[in-house]
């Protein structure tokens, strides 16, 4: 980090964490439209459940390593085999039922991009194409769910995607810059 960098006024967090502050200044809240990128951050969002982003960000590298780079359509194929091999990777969350829920969401994802064209077309329309700016002050304003994310998870549920309650949905939705939620004062506000 950059003596210039260090004093830019951040998001509080972000912490002083390298990887929790590159990953602030260059991807969080940045417009994605890429599918195997929203794959990439629906797996990770889900991984993070009961746990810290950063605790899933310091293992990203080993997630893709382990999930083919989040190419859906290879994940989408992974067997009992290559599941049980996944639960004893160190360098991933070995929960069963998060590995499992990767496979489950990469074949459903196909399906919507079957039915829509791509996913970024089908999760994007949540939002009606566009990005939600935010005005928060305070980070104890910002929700950690919204009658948006409420819908997003019922109907991702209905196509048959596992962990994406509310509040995953709405965290995807930050990270994948569906909403602009840094704080008004943090610098990359106005640049996404």
């Amino acid at each position: 980090m950059s003596a210039d960098s260090a004093d830019l006024k951040r998001c509080g967090w972000s912490s002083t964490d390298k990887d929790m502050i590159h990953y602030h200044d260059t991807e969080w809240g940045v417009p994605v439209h890429d599918d195997r990128m929203l794959f990439e951050f629906l797996v990770l969002e889900g991984a993070q459940a009961g746990l810290s982003w950063l605790t899933i960000l310091k293992r990203r590298d080993g997630y893709r390593k382990a999930f083919d780079n989040f190419d859906f359509n290879k994940v989408s194929r992974y067997n009992s085999k290559k599941i049980n091999a996944l639960v004893k990777n160190e360098e991933i969350i070995r929960n069963r039922l998060k590995i499992v829920s990767a496979v489950t969401n990469a074949k459903a994802l196909i399906k919507v991009r079957k039915e829509f064209g791509s996913f970024d077309s089908y999760i994007w329309k949540f939002v009606e194409g566009s990005p939600i700016k935010n005005r928060w002050d305070s980070l104890n304003m910002i929700p950690a769910k919204t009658a948006i994310s409420d819908r997003m998870s019922k109907d991702l549920m209905k196509r048959g995607f596992k962990f994406v309650g509310s509040t995953i949905c709405y965290a995807h939705m930050q990270a994948t810059g569906m909403v602009n939620d840094h704080l008004v004062s943090c610098f990359r506000y106005n640049e996404v």
